[in-house]
């Protein structure tokens, strides 16, 4: 599978953004999708996924800002981020799962920059 992001910038602390990423084959075919991040200095973390019957699971810090979804027609995952704070800075990477989660394999697409100005 592969994964493109597009989407990412320098936005303005308060501002919105919405990351997209586009699969390869069809999202029917994908365990779960998922959005991680990566600050400087920090391990990657998960922001949100969501799984083949939209299933949704966030880290507390985005709830109430961020949405995932996806379009399965478009073979796309989207990530709406609102009321972005300089701590969301940060490499966003698509993830695809495609198996069961015990033993499934991952794939990532190669990541987009997200930068949060205060």
């Amino acid at each position: 599978v592969q994964l493109v992001e597009s989407g990412g910038g320098l936005v303005q602390a308060g501002g919105s953004l919405r990351l997209s990423c586009a699969a390869s084959r069809s999202l029917f075919s994908i365990n779960i999708l998922g959005w991680y991040r990566q600050a400087p200095g920090k391990q990657r973390e998960l922001v949100a996924d969501i799984n083949r019957d939209g299933t949704i699971n966030s880290t507390d810090s985005v709830k109430g800002r961020f949405a995932i979804s996806r379009d399965n027609a478009k073979n796309t995952v989207y990530l709406q981020m609102n009321s972005l704070e300089p701590e969301d800075t940060g490499v966003y990477y698509c993830n695809a799962l495609v198996g069961p989660r015990e033993y499934g394999v991952d794939y990532w697409g190669k990541g987009i920059l997200v930068t949060v100005s205060s």
